[in-house]
């Protein structure tokens, strides 16, 4: 068994580590330990997968975006083991592009780019294209002209008109179910404006959303008037482009080109660091330098942005883990579980406090109900855990459907909520049930929801978030307060109430000889022991004696 200075020595060394660490960084790499004014750099990583040919060398052509309104690109960079790499113009559109002889088995590559969300920039590389002459046969081109007649009377220029023309795809009819079983929504739009000599374009955007993974492009049209345009959703009829929309494609040509494979594929990650506003104004000064080069070291962010969201949640756990120790330990708070308030706190992060909090206690009484019935079966553990297993699954998905029938949108999150813990939860929670009566069950099911509420709050914090993204040296001095903790023997604060009777007593009782409080005689006693221990001890043991000296003549 190790010593208790050994403990002290490694747990200081930990916390000594994890603050170095910290220091470090924040002097070298001028990383703000409070997140002030910040400003957005958008991390967008693009992989791009494909089955080769046998016995073909392969060529890939990957757009990229060009310059545009609110976005300046700070660098970029590929990720491709043994493919040759180039960037290149093609049809007046900037491309990158991989080359290799023979690839085997599937082929993975990457292309990173980090943009700076910058409302000053205003430039952008989109031109005006070229109206197509329209081909269409029948029945094509005489639905075209149904709803090209309809969205005229009702408009007055190029953008009214665009607006009409949606609206007059997005109502169900037989011309526009005819049209639409051959032409995307967008193309259909750019054909019909082409038709009545309207310049416009498909455009591809992708949503910025902080830690997605497996994200697509969406289709936009620009429509022109003379040399300006604006972007139109063609689902909803809304004109513009959100401060979290990246253009990707201006130039109406392919997304990927593939020569020598098949299978092709494209999926894009995001991750949004946020950086302060003078560090943003040398980013953009030397853009072209920074080019290629991590922006912090020693930190998570030099992994690939798939990894990054994943350690964004992540490196959140230990500020739940010190919560809950603290509260369980020093505090003395009962729970269902040990951790599971920490993943129901998880699970809080990606709903909202509200709807988790109706969502989780919704399952749990539900399951409640469920076990209580299965408990009259007799059946075996394995048994009755699977049941409750595919029942918590049930009500999860019954919650979610009825949620979203009745428009309620936010239901739908609560498929992330831990199902095997939450059916542990319930079976742990009817076992109590039967043997210690429904107040113990409120007790720690109370306390759980507590803990995890308290844990929600510090995980959801700004602040700690940017402190356990930047600095992995906190995982360190987390560590070492938890050692701290976990030494800790004595009674928890919410066991002291059992003693305020004594307390009181000690202040206010006089001790045997009605002269003196009990409070300043024990304060004294313990004093004299510090000062002098075997002296003191000796005049116990004396006045002890003589104590049961007396005691025994008085008994005679």
């Amino acid at each position: 068994m190790a010593s208790r200075g050994v403990f002290y020595v490694v747990t200081l060394a930990l916390f000594i580590a994890g603050l170095l660490l910290i220091i470090y960084q924040h002097l070298t790499f001028q990383i703000p330990v409070f997140p002030g004014k910040k400003s957005e750099v958008w991390t967008v990583e693009a992989k791009i997968e494909f089955e080769p040919s046998a016995n073909t060398a392969a060529t890939i052509d990957f757009a990229i975006p060009a310059i545009q309104p609110n976005f300046t690109q700070l660098k970029q960079n590929t990720s491709s083991l043994g493919y040759g790499t180039s960037y290149i113009q093609k049809q007046g559109a900037n491309y990158i592009q991989w080359t290799k002889r023979n690839p085997i088995g599937l082929q993975t590559l990457y292309y990173r780019a980090d943009f700076l969300y910058d409302a000053n920039a205003n430039n952008s590389s989109m031109t005006v294209p070229e109206i197509e002459e329209s081909v269409e046969g029948e029945p094509y081109a005489t639905a075209m002209d149904e709803i090209n007649d309809a969205a005229y009377s009702k408009s007055s220029n190029p953008y009214s008109y665009a607006v009409q023309v949606i609206n007059e795809i997005n109502k169900k009819s037989e011309t526009t179910s005819l049209l639409l079983s051959k032409y995307t929504k967008s193309d259909l739009v750019v054909k019909i404006l082409n038709r009545a000599s309207i310049p416009a374009r498909v455009v591809t955007v992708l949503e910025l959303e902080d830690g997605r993974r497996n994200r697509s492009l969406k289709n936009m049209v620009a429509v022109f008037d003379n040399t300006s345009y604006e972007l139109y959703d063609t689902t909803t009829g809304n004109s513009g482009i959100n401060s979290n929309q990246l253009i990707w494609t201006n130039h109406g040509s392919s997304l990927l080109d593939v020569q020598g494979g098949t299978n092709a594929r494209v999926s894009f990650s995001i991750l949004k660091n946020s950086v302060a506003t003078s560090e943003a104004g040398m980013l953009l000064a030397s853009v072209e330098k920074a080019s290629g080069s991590d922006i912090v070291s020693l930190s998570i962010d030099s992994l690939p942005i798939e990894e990054q969201s994943v350690f964004k949640t992540i490196l959140l756990l230990p500020i739940g883990v010190l919560i809950v120790v603290f509260l369980r330990i020093i505090i003395g708070i009962k729970t269902s579980g040990t951790f599971m308030p920490v993943l129901i706190s998880m699970a809080f992060l990606q709903t909202s406090l509200v709807v988790g909090l109706i969502g989780f206690i919704s399952i749990v009484c539900i399951g409640l109900i469920v076990r209580s019935w299965l408990s009259y079966l007799n059946l075996l553990l394995i048994a009755r855990i699977s049941a409750v297993i595919i029942t918590v699954i049930a009500i999860i998905g019954c919650i979610s459907v009825l949620t979203y029938k009745i428009g309620l949108t936010e239901g739908i999150k609560v498929t992330f909520f831990p199902m095997i813990i939450l059916s542990w939860t319930i079976e742990r929670m009817s076992i109590l049930w039967e043997e210690e009566g429904y107040k113990e069950v409120l007790v720690q099911g109370g306390g759980s929801l507590f803990v995890a509420v308290c844990a929600y709050l510090a995980m959801n914090s700004l602040i700690i978030q940017h402190i356990t993204f930047n600095f992995l040296g906190l995982q360190l001095i987390i560590l070492s307060l938890v050692l701290i903790m976990g030494n800790y023997t004595g009674f928890r604060l919410s066991e002291l109430k059992r003693f305020k009777p004594l307390a009181v007593q000690i202040k206010e009782n006089l001790n045997g000889d009605n002269t003196e409080i009990e409070a300043k005689t024990l304060n004294q006693k313990i004093k004299d022991l510090k000062n002098n221990p075997q002296a003191t001890l000796k005049k116990w043991q004396e006045e002890q004696n003589q104590n049961n000296a007396k005691n025994g003549k008085e008994d005679k």
